[in-house]
């Protein structure tokens, strides 16, 4: 029995709120941890590779199981696998403020990873189910509004709660949101399927094993020694996990993240893009909200404000790129924003000192800001647009599970770095061990330059029209 347009007005309205909001959720998560990492040091003490779990713990399980919770929400229902991922998420927050060690926060943050990679793809699906086609564009640009504005305020809000509050209340923000969107998410959402694929358990655990083996060997490289038996085992045997991951994904019948995707120059060319950009940019902001309070001794919310210039420059940014990426397609919108990204992380690099003011961070700032926009804008549409209609679900989910990995992969390899130049010990350890990682930042964002302009021209300039049907995960 078909619902009645008011009625079915007011079901696509209460979607997109709760969709937004537990989408926020979930995106706060990647960067709000930042600004409170010396503050969880002093608490509950613990090294450098500690403060890496709290943050690559969420993002390596957002990222590996991201695609099986969207298969899940086909399988079984997506409000019902919807409203089980928010609970995850918001017991595991609560778990996060509670927890007596190091070991328990890291515990937490993976289950909170679990439990936002249950949600958040769900989060598209219900609105694509609830919203009528003409009117997708519009929600779907609320609901990527939301998300950017909630990876843009992270570090500051973290900062803030750190502050005021405690650096538990980063997670406990989480639980009185989520008691709120349960019964809503019962009440308001209705219950659909998709297709009833196999799930590709396999490959998933795979992946899953193999990533976790070389982030857990960067990590531990420098404090174990890099000959270590667990180090190499971690390297060596994630790097054969994934290699296998690969191959079975080759054969697979249903596989997690198709293979054949990637015979296409585009698709390959856009998601190595995104991977590196993602490595270059998140391992800098793990280690410069630091260098801010623990060298430019400003408090937690000082560091977040100081931030902004570039976390917060992409909701500037954006609308200039997609008006340009709509005259000149989305490739050199998207290359010209990751040399402004490299631009900026080198122009940090060059000024970072024990002695550096404020003011004469700011340019690089902006320049790194500026870059994010541009990238972000057009990216989904070159994805989108370079596969088939009937496969843009799975390239966009492989595409941000991609940019959640490199994320991991970046705070663990510039950590690496880090760690092996420099220290916490002094304000000059600190900057020696910074300066080298933000220039090995630098050379991942211009190999992800040079990976987009492979990106053929013609790429996302007809199919960029065709908006409030393309799934914006990637927006």
């Amino acid at each position: 029995m078909h619902q009645r347009p008011a009625a079915r007005r007011d079901t696509a309205l209460w979607t997109l709120i709760i969709a937004s909001a537990a989408g926020f959720m979930a995106a706060l998560d990647n960067l709000v941890v930042t600004t409170a990492l010396p503050s969880i040091r002093e608490d509950l003490g613990g090294g450098l590779g500690d403060l890496e779990w709290t943050v690559s713990a969420y993002t390596l399980t957002f990222a590996v199981l991201l695609m099986l919770g969207a298969a899940l929400g086909d399988r079984f229902g997506r409000r019902l696998l919807f409203t089980i991922g928010l609970c995850v998420f918001t017991a595991a927050s609560a778990g996060a403020a509670l927890a007596p060690g190091m070991e328990a926060l890291i515990a937490a943050r993976a289950v909170q990873g679990l439990g936002a990679a249950i949600m958040m793809p769900l989060t598209l699906t219900l609105l694509s189910a609830a919203v009528p086609p003409e009117r997708r564009g519009v929600a779907f640009g609320v609901w990527g509004a939301v998300n950017g504005l909630a990876v843009a305020a992270g570090p500051l809000i973290g900062g803030t709660l750190t502050e005021h509050l405690s650096w538990q209340w980063i997670f406990w923000v989480n639980v009185p949101l989520g008691a709120v969107l349960v019964p809503l998410a019962l009440l308001r959402l209705d219950e659909s399927r998709g297709p009833f694929p196999r799930l590709d358990l396999p490959g998933t655990a795979l992946v899953s094993t193999g990533l976790f083996g070389i982030v857990y060997g960067l990590i531990r490289g420098n404090g174990d020694g890099w000959t270590s038996a667990p180090v190499l085992g971690g390297l060596i045997g994630g790097t054969l996990l994934i290699a296998a991951f690969v191959g079975y994904e080759t054969r697979a019948v249903n596989p997690m993240l198709p293979m054949r995707l990637f015979r296409g120059r585009a698709f390959s060319a856009v998601n190595a893009a995104s991977l590196l950009m993602f490595v270059g940019m998140f391992g800098s902001i793990f280690l410069l909200s630091q260098f801010l309070q623990d060298v430019g001794g400003y408090s937690p919310m000082e560091a977040g404000v100081r931030m902004l210039p570039w976390t917060a420059m992409p909701m500037i940014a954006a609308p200039v790129a997609g008006a340009l990426s709509d005259r000149f397609g989305g490739q050199p919108v998207v290359v010209t924003g990751l040399l402004f990204q490299a631009t900026g992380l080198a122009l940090l690099a060059l000024v970072v000192s024990p002695d550096l003011s404020y003011p004469e961070l700011i340019p690089s700032l902006v320049v790194s800001g500026l870059g994010m926009g541009f990238f972000f804008a057009p990216t989904a549409g070159l994805v989108m647009s370079s596969v088939r209609p009937e496969e843009q679900g799975i390239a966009s989910g492989s595409n941000n599970a991609l940019r959640e990995v490199g994320g991991a992969l970046g705070v663990a390899t510039m950590s690496a770095v880090f760690s092996a130049q420099g220290g916490y010990t002094s304000a000059r350890a600190f900057v020696d061990g910074l300066t080298p990682a933000l220039w090995t930042g630098t050379a991942a964002v211009l190999l992800a330059a040079v990976a987009a302009a492979l990106v053929p021209r013609h790429t996302g300039r007809v199919r960029d029209k065709d908006a409030p049907h393309q799934d914006p995960v990637t927006a």
